[in-house]
């Protein structure tokens, strides 16, 4: 089971302008091959499909654990993609050409079938896919494959950090790098337990430390580099068994931190006419709700 809370893992700064350009370059983290869905939906099947977990169990509840901070990183990515389409239209009125000025600009479909928010696509606007789930059974098979994949990660994160400097975006990204960080060396010691090669030599991949971009530096500061958080009330505890000693790079002891993170704000995009979002007569919908908290 999930426990759900309305919460962003971290405070995002509401952009000033849209982007539907950039918000388009950022799909790639939500449903590219290395993006969001790709981690969770990974580590989320290889948990489910575990066969004989009891007998590996501090294995079981690191992917298990790590897909769950996995959902809140899809819901992050959307909340910026969200952040970047806010004001993208022209006007209220839908009798015109409201949102005319983003004809071949990022992806249409951001406008036309989705309500000027973020989709479950890469960049090209092309649909996640569930053959980009690897779930071999065979235990060290998978943790290098989710090695694989979070640098992976990594890498388009870095070459959409190239691509914008909007303050949204790179919020999002500094946050990522350094929590990507942290899973990529997890799957590494949990590789180097099992088989004896030091995987984390490897890192950082690309080549350039997480230290080297500002917006990281905050995350860093705090620790968060060498913190796995504990994503259940009574679950997961054996994670401790692999996240242990110190960080390769700076030597910052690692840590298993009970329960989520602190969080921001929850997401809130503002209604949007032009696309009907939440209808077109939203005063109407809040006096309807407002009825219904009456009557609670």
């Amino acid at each position: 089971m999930i426990i759900r809370i309305d919460k962003l893992q971290i405070e995002l700064p509401m952009p000033t302008e849209p982007d539907p350009e950039a918000a388009a370059a950022v799909q790639e983290l939500m449903g590219g091959r290395f993006g969001e869905l790709s981690t969770l939906m990974n580590y989320t099947f290889q948990s489910f499909n575990f066969r004989g977990r009891t007998k590996v169990k501090p294995y079981y509840d690191l992917i298990a654990n790590i897909a769950t901070e996995e959902y809140g990183h899809v819901e992050l990515v959307a909340a910026t993609i969200n952040g970047m389409l806010n004001g993208a239209s022209d006007g209220d009125d839908v009798r015109e050409t409201s949102l005319a000025s983003n004809l071949g600009k990022g992806i249409s479909h951001h406008f036309i079938n989705n309500g000027m928010t973020a989709l479950a696509t890469n960049s090209l606007g092309q649909g996640w896919n569930g053959e980009y789930v690897f779930n071999s059974g065979d235990l060290v098979l998978d943790l290098l494959h989710n090695f694989f994949l979070e640098n992976g990660a990594r890498m388009a994160k870095i070459r959409v950090y190239e691509m914008t400097d909007h303050p949204i975006a790179r919020q999002m990204l500094g946050y990522l790098f350094v929590r990507g960080g942290v899973h990529a060396l997890a799957y590494a010691k949990a590789l180097e337990e099992i088989t004896g090669v030091n995987v984390k030599k490897m890192l950082p991949i690309p080549a350039i430390p997480d230290a080297d971009f500002k917006e990281c530096q905050p995350y860093i500061n705090k620790g968060l580099h060498g913190t796995l958080y504990r994503f259940s009330p009574d679950d997961f505890k054996d994670i401790s068994a692999i996240w242990k000693g110190e960080h390769p790079i700076d030597g910052t002891p690692l840590e298993v931190v009970d329960g989520p993170p602190e969080g921001g704000s929850p997401a809130d995009p503002p209604e949007d006419k032009a696309v009907s979002a939440p209808g077109l007569n939203p005063e109407e919908l809040q006096e309807m709700a407002q009825r219904l908290m009456k009557n609670m």
